[in-house]
């Protein structure tokens, strides 16, 4: 399968910056492998390495702030109401931080390296390097395993006794932080970290040797093993610094240990079973057995492409072989930098070179954290989720003395921004994208739809908690407006500014019941109605609250220009092509707009998307391919796909037209994760759609771009695992079928439709006219 359809990310040179460089992880322990012949980089980062301590994310003034805004809102006065919050604004967030480097200085000849090669195998998720001088030819093989939690790199040559090298640790995380601003305490303990190294070597005449008590000198090697391990003194959230009791030295000892008798090519075993055990549930394969396709990977004279190169020519080649590579390299990442038991995946995964990164590379709550995890349940990936239910449980804590403190309100609530100490106040700075009290409740949906993909009470009955409180935070969060609905107030639609009426074009940016706000708030009270149906719940007195406050709720407005409304006035919109699409919130990632129940409304989401334009950031461009996706216009998905598969030069410091890097980062730029993942999503979203009571078979597939392929493994909400094939464009063969779950499924293609009873335990096959042709039982 390999050979056959290689999902490789290549390289023709080392990297020359640290978006050239190769990622690796094991969902803590993540490094960059810059791949150099005379001297090899491998930086390190540890998914527990920030700045700072525990904050008090309360403020005794926000109450007298928040009705004075309030107030001004109430006015009309947009303008001074944006002024006065700067009164609910808090601190500013921590910052993820880089452990360091390990640096190897090889002894090179004078002759001049050729053939050369550096690439990052998606099915093994193994970064390797050949190269030759002379006639040794070198190999070094990275990967992180997730078993052993460590990292391990094997460098080998053909022939004996050609190793030698000196290698060094270093790290720029500074030992002492300045003043921490949150608290303002001078020099206080930040968080200790400890990265150990192991070396293994074989060779007749292999020698090792300290210099200097800082270096390894290693000489006349036939092959080294290295071995790292990584720790920090974090101990969750609530626990500062200064009182913890982990010590990252002996814990990085602890755990080299278990890899102290096992050989590399046991290290090398152990993490192909565990990581092939998720990377292998789903494959793509568009327009497979293309002879075009096959020469779109080769140049003239057979070598292989780069993926650069790749990137580059797909504007004119359209190659769908490298669709394929992005969208699985989605799901190497998230496997990379997000498992069971370590932290939440950052703005930058768990990669990052910078102490003073961009944007803190802080779990961004108004798009960017939850893309990340998008891709989680259709991609069949839902042990990556893990770690966010554990951010959110944290958040919940925190979130209640928020509430209660700022906003003398029950339930929790978080805003735009975190960090690893689940911060829950507002950020500093303007209340633009700081006041916005959503983030939490955004983050809530993902409870409700884990549990309609996975079917499990078990994970409901303890997830409802925290979307109770949630949920319990909005109903009071509501107030009674003089429209005679209830009203959010103040409300902000993320990052976005209107043009303030009577105030001569300045602009404002808060007001009343942006359409995001009342989108997610309608979402977390079906959520908690239907979770409380299954739950047994529905008699409660928060569901009963819930269920009269919904049709109270203002409705989905279209503007004068058949957009949909941003704010709950017509405002003047002075940047028509902004980056957010937060007014479409309904229809991806909610369920509120459908084509089927709001034609009228999803028409108007159409023209906002064309008002919007094709240009924004990555994360914006895997939005909009989306949600075009979700209104099954496959043209425009596809166009979205021209847009981010478009190289951006390593240099460009800031902008807003996102493509990718050489090593298939999503850009902002700078570099931002998110947009990986919504890809990822996105592709997913245009070959299978679901409810859980419909499911759409190939709903935005672009057949002329993609006349014939097969993915198998993508999931779909009510427990299902769904293959699909087709030929010249058109569906030639579906296979589901449900390990536990039992229900009646409207199944849908193209203008057919077809209902079908699933019982848990059996696998149904379908022709292209959605005729049942096949039913057989699972293996047990």
């Amino acid at each position: 399968m390999e050979e056959d359809r290689p999902l490789k990310v290549v390289f023709a040179s080392p990297a020359e910056h640290f978006t050239d460089a190769a990622p690796i992880g094991n969902g803590s322990l993540g490094a960059m492998v810059w791949g150099g012949v005379a001297s090899e980089k491998l930086q390190l980062n540890h998914d527990t390495l920030w700045t700072g301590a525990p904050g008090d994310y309360t403020d005794k003034k926000a109450p007298a702030a928040l009705a004075a805004v309030r107030k001004l809102v109430d006015e009309g006065r947009f303008l001074d109401a944006t002024a006065a919050s700067s009164g609910l604004c808090g601190g500013p967030n921590e910052a993820y931080q880089p452990l360091g480097d390990i640096n190897l200085e090889f002894e090179t000849s004078n002759q001049e390296c050729c053939s050369y090669k550096r690439e990052l195998n998606l099915y093994t998720a193994i970064v390797s390097i050949t190269y030759n001088l002379g006639e040794v030819q070198y190999t070094r093989e990275h990967f992180c395993s997730n078993p052993n939690q460590a990292m391990v790199t094997k460098i080998s040559a053909n022939k004996s006794g050609q190793l030698s090298f000196t290698l060094s640790l270093n790290s720029i995380c500074p030992e002492r932080r300045p003043t921490l601003q949150k608290s303002g305490m001078d020099n206080a303990s930040g968080i200790k970290f400890s990265a150990v190294l192991s070396l293994h070597m074989g060779g007749a005449g292999a020698k090792a040797a300290v210099l200097n008590g800082q270096k390894l000198r290693i000489d006349n090697a036939d092959w080294v093993v290295l071995l790292v391990t990584a720790s920090s003194s974090f101990d969750g959230p609530f626990i500062g610094p200064a009182n913890s009791k982990v010590d990252p030295v002996s814990a990085a000892l602890k755990t080299l240990k278990m890899s102290t008798n096992v050989t590399f090519v046991q290290l090398k075993a152990a993490h192909l079973k565990d990581y092939q055990g998720l990377f292998h549930r789903v494959t793509l394969k568009l327009s497979q057995s293309s002879t075009v396709e096959k020469a779109s990977l080769e140049k003239v004279g057979g070598t292989i492409k780069t993926t650069a190169e790749r990137v580059n020519s797909f504007q004119t080649d359209e190659d769908p072989s490298l669709v394929e590579l992005l969208f699985q390299y989605g799901r190497y990442l998230l496997i990379s930098c997000s498992r069971p038991g370590t932290q939440v995946s950052n703005l930058q995964g768990i990669w990052n070179q910078s102490i003073t990164p961009a944007w803190e590379a802080a779990p961004t709550l108004n798009i960017n954290l939850q893309m990340n995890y998008w891709p989680t349940l259709p991609c069949n990936l839902s042990e990556c989720q893990e770690p966010l239910f554990d951010f959110m449980a944290s958040l919940g804590v925190n979130g209640a003395k928020t509430a209660k403190n700022n906003y003398q309100a029950s339930g929790w609530v978080t805003h735009h921004k975190s960090d690893i100490w689940a911060k829950s106040s507002a950020s500093n700075g303007d209340p633009q994208y700081a006041v916005w009290p959503m983030g939490g409740a955004w983050l809530c949906t993902h409870l409700w739809e884990h549990y309609q993909y996975m079917l499990d009470k078990v994970f409901l009955e303890n997830a409802y908690p925290l979307l109770e409180e949630c949920a319990l935070f909005l109903v009071e969060w509501l107030i009674e407006g003089p429209r005679g609905y209830l009203e959010t107030n103040p409300s902000t639609s993320p990052e976005h500014s209107f043009i303030a009426p009577g105030t001569g074009g300045q602009l404002a940016s808060v007001s009343y019941s942006t359409t995001m706000d009342i989108s997610i708030i309608r979402e977390i009270f079906l959520a908690v109605i239907s979770s409380a149906e299954v739950l047994g719940k529905s008699d409660s007195t928060l569901v009963v609250r819930i269920k009269q406050a919904l049709p109270r709720l203002p409705s989905i407005m279209i503007a004068k220009d058949r957009t949909i409304m941003e704010w709950a006035q017509d405002f003047e919109d002075p940047d028509v092509h902004h980056r957010h699409q937060s007014h479409l919130f309904g229809v991806y990632p909610g369920h509120t707009i459908t084509i089927e129940k709001n034609p009228e409304l999803c028409q108007a989401v159409a023209n906002s998307l064309h008002k919007r334009g094709e240009d924004g950031p990555g994360w914006s461009l895997s939005w909009k391919m989306a949600l075009w996706a979700r209104l099954m216009n496959s043209e425009n998905a596809y166009r979205m796909i021209l847009k981010l598969i478009n190289l951006v030069p390593a240099s460009e410091q800031f902008g807003v037209n996102g493509g990718l890097y050489t090593n298939l980062w999503t850009a902002h730029p700078p570099f931002q994760i998110d947009a990986n993942f919504g890809f990822t999503a996105a592709i997913a979203e245009m070959l299978l759609q679901s409810t859980l009571t419909d499911l759409y078979l190939l709903p935005a597939l672009p057949c002329n771009k993609w006349p014939r392929g097969c993915v198998k493994g993508l999931r779909a909400r009510g427990d299902l695992t769904i293959n699909i094939c087709w030929e010249e464009g058109g569906l030639q063969e579906a296979l589901l079928w449900s390990d536990k779950g039992n229900s009646v499924l409207n199944l849908h293609y193209g203008g057919q439709s077809t209902v079908l009873r699933v019982s848990g335990g059996n696998a149904y096959k379908f022709n292209g006219s959605l005729q049942c042709t096949e039913t057989w039982p699972l293996e047990a």
